[in-house]
């Protein structure tokens, strides 16, 4: 019987065909792995400790006894790793008080943009706003309650209606502080109701800064230091 070797390879070349055909497959589904298990590397890593990151930012798991809590943590972390962020910074909060309420949220508010506020000197200027004490004693008080001249005078200690007009009329240029208008409540001054949240922030961070384990004798320190003469020469 003769073979007929024009059909066998016939058939050969369609067999490799198919392996050609099985093996591209293979090699696609091995590359779309790999690449596949890169991006989750680049994403989430473990180091020889046992330590879970995403991206730059180390997972900081049950740092908070509220479940709530440690979910917000893990949407910052994860938002920072994934951005590639300096800091990814939510927070909330309400303040009540003397018939007026501020509430807020804020999510993801970028590390970067923070530290901007400070290189562009848009921090500086709100700093120098409010940073001195006669200030601040006025922006708590109206923080408290709204209040006339009269009121600040007593409540904040100032010697004369003239001093208050004094401090007052730079946090009023500032929209820090706004007059209420209509019937009894002329000539009554409020913190700014879009401000309160600020203003509360700034005082967290001054309370984060001066908490217990830091202490607030460093900053005196730190006052009296710049308080003295610079060296001659």
């Amino acid at each position: 019987m003769e073979r007929d070797y024009g059909q066998e390879i016939d058939k050969l070349k369609q067999e490799l065909g198919e392996m050609r055909e099985q093996l591209s497959s293979v090699l696609e589904l091995l590359t779309a792995s790999a690449s596949e298990l890169k991006g989750l590397g680049d994403q989430r890593k473990h180091d020889f400790d046992g330590r879970d990151y995403v991206g730059h930012v180390q997972k900081m798991r049950h740092m908070h006894p509220d479940s709530h809590i440690n979910a917000l943590m893990d949407d910052c972390e994860n938002a920072c790793g994934q951005d590639g962020d300096t800091g990814k910074i939510t927070y909330l909060g309400v303040f009540a008080s003397g018939g007026n309420q501020s509430s807020w949220v804020r999510k993801d508010v970028s590390g970067n943009d923070l530290l901007a506020l400070a290189e562009n000197g848009t921090a500086r200027s709100v700093l120098a706003c409010i940073g001195s004490q006669e200030k601040l004693n006025i922006l708590t008080a109206l923080l408290r309650k709204p209040s006339n001249v009269a009121q600040l005078v007593e409540k904040c200690g100032f010697g004369s209606t003239g001093q208050v007009y004094h401090h007052l009329k730079p946090l009023l240029a500032a929209d820090l502080v706004s007059e209420l208008n209509g019937g009894h409540q002329k000539g009554y001054y409020q913190v700014s109701p879009h401000r309160v949240q600020g203003i509360a922030m700034i005082l967290c961070g001054i309370s984060d800064l001066t908490a217990s384990r830091y202490g607030l004798s460093r900053f005196e320190n730190a006052a009296e230091e710049e308080e003295k003469p610079e060296p001659e020469g």
